[in-house]
């Protein structure tokens, strides 16, 4: 099969020009699930399907699906599915996402081109607010279509100016029905930037990946004492932020030191601070701690928390606080399908691209999608590793060299 990797570039392009930002060195976009910039994504993603010959449905929470149901194919039989997503981050990249959603897209163009008759129908699908930055913490449609999430709950589910989801989707005219249900497809397979160096480094135009990272997120709170800067002696105070300073860096060492001995994936980050009373003239009282921890191996995430708890007691003790620990999120490393993934392999082969076996580090839907069908993540190279951002960056050459290896594991699942 060939892919046209001008109609490709063509489709990504079109879609960055919805909510498109002003950027001095690169592309971005922010289109937020229910926005007017989402819903154009969205209107012309439709329109590409239906151009294409692909019945399409949206279900209650926004899903699209293009289903591509040719005389060969069995309409009783389980279809094969490929997507990923068309939200944005605030001020994000034109590839993150949409690559997935048009490279599905043009697997079936490409298939219908070359005259393949698949024995099972196809299925072209791009999930609601995987990026969680409107509604959620993220993978929002993806938990919904395998049963994670209620219907009901997600819609209710609102931003900071109390808007729901439902409203949101009603406002843009893609507030669907029914359930998509994930489940009932016989394998999925999803095309996304690798937002990280392995590839380029390597030189290899294609990712397969082995396991999509595990993911926890800890709130710790660091209570001291506020008080006076100038009247407060040094050997007086309970100073929060100095107590909390202790925990970042013991964070970051207990990472380097897991990466060092057990697991060379293994990161930890302190991401956010909320510092009170956060005034120049004041010694901090309270600094709440926002922490992610990830990781393909469970035991390796496992050993971060157990670090981060001791860290916490320490400085307790030494420092005169109080400090607590909550987990916010804690989601277990997903490992691919190994009959996906050596059918991925094989169209790699049969096309004359080299592949390449590796883990993500980023969560993506197909962690949702693999609990209930077979499931694998395809990478295209991303240069420098950016992401979510306008100076994420992949060449088209790279786009349409992934979008190969896509189509014809698409075509050889549905075969």
């Amino acid at each position: 099969m060939n892919i046209d990797g001008g109609r490709l570039r063509a489709d990504i392009e079109a879609n960055a020009g919805y909510g498109a930002i002003e950027s001095g060195t690169g592309r971005g976009r922010t289109a937020l699930t229910g926005t007017d910039a989402n819903r154009g994504c969205r209107d012309r993603l439709v329109e590409r399907m239906e151009a294409a010959g692909l019945d399409v449905r949206i279900d209650a929470v926004g899903n699209v699906a293009g289903r591509w149901e040719p005389p060969s194919a069995d309409p009783d039989l389980a279809p094969v599915a490929t997507g990923s997503h068309l939200d944005s981050v605030p001020e994000g990249g034109i590839f993150d996402g949409p690559l997935g959603v048009y490279a599905a897209l043009e697997a079936v163009r490409a298939m219908q081109d070359a005259g393949v008759e698949p024995a099972r129908p196809i299925e072209v699908v791009s999930f609601t607010e995987e990026e969680g930055q409107r509604f959620g913490g993220g993978m929002l449609g993806s938990a919904v279509a395998t049963g994670g999430r209620s219907v009901e709950s997600a819609l209710a589910l609102e931003d900071d100016a109390g808007e729901s989801l439902e409203e949101a989707l009603e406002a843009i005219g893609y507030r669907g029905d029914g359930r998509l249900d994930a489940s009932e497809w016989d394998a999925w397979l999803e095309l996304h930037v690798e937002q990280d160096t392995t590839l380029e480094a390597a030189g290899v135009p294609v990712g397969i990946v082995t396991t999509i990272t595990g993911i926890a997120h800890y709130t710790a709170v660091v209570e001291g004492e506020a008080n006076h800067a100038g009247a407060t002696a040094m050997d007086e105070r309970r100073d929060a932020l100095v107590a909390a300073g202790e925990v970042v860096r013991d964070v970051e060492r207990a990472a380097k030191e897991v990466v060092a001995t057990d697991s060379p994936t293994a990161v930890a980050t302190v991401g956010r601070l909320e510092v009170s009373p956060n005034a120049t003239n004041v010694v901090p009282g309270r600094v709440d701690l926002g922490i992610d921890v990830r990781d393909v191996r469970r035991e390796s995430m496992d050993a971060l928390e157990g670090r981060l708890e001791r860290s916490l007691a320490r400085v307790a003790r030494d420092r005169e606080v109080d400090t607590s620990l909550e987990t916010e999120l804690d989601v277990d490393p997903v490992r691919m399908s190994d009959r996906v993934r050596e059918v991925a392999h094989r169209a790699a082969e049969t096309a004359g691209i080299d592949a390449m076996d590796l883990p993500s580090g980023a969560a993506h839907d197909t962690m949702h999608v693999a609990g209930v069908t077979d499931a694998a993540l395809l990478f295209a190279p991303s240069r420098d590793g950016i992401s979510h951002s306008p100076d994420e960056w992949t060449d088209w050459e790279d786009c349409a060299t992934a979008t190969t290896v896509l189509a014809e594991a698409v075509a050889d699942l549905a075969t």
